[in-house]
């Protein structure tokens, strides 16, 4: 499918038709979760126990959410209890490495991080704001 012709959009304006798209995947919790589907289908308990930490509201909500984007498809097999699996559709699968790559940087550069932020704490700038009343 072909972009539509027509003046730039600006992809950092406010008004932007892909911004929520953008918010959608790169939430802390739809990046993990996405990771975690790159080595093969889960449950919904498996991906819980996976994500430590997320509720069950907010998992349920993030897989919904991945799932109308159609990166993520659910398939619920008609068992006593039901059976819900999900994984990845191409689309996500195409996304996935990108985000992996987010990931391991962040992990790699971690020590690094938060040694700048304990030095900014230690010493944070003045805010323009009081450095002018001065």
């Amino acid at each position: 499918m072909s972009e539509p012709s027509g003046p730039p959009r600006d992809l950092f304006g406010a008004d932007c038709p892909r911004l929520p798209i953008r918010a959608d995947i790169t939430g802390r919790w739809a990046t993990l979760l996405l990771a975690a589907l790159t080595t093969r289908p889960h449950r919904f308990a498996e991906l819980a126990a996976r994500l430590d930490g997320i509720s069950e509201k907010v998992l349920s909500q993030t897989l919904r959410t991945l799932t109308r984007d159609g990166l993520v498809s659910r398939t619920a097999t008609p068992t006593v209890p039901i059976q819900v699996t999900y994984e990845l559709t191409p689309l996500g699968a195409d996304l996935t490495p990108r985000l992996v790559d987010l990931v391991t940087w962040a992990d790699r550069h971690g020590p690094a991080i938060q040694a700048a932020r304990s030095a900014y704490d230690a010493d944070p700038p003045i805010p323009p704001a009081v450095a002018n009343r001065h």
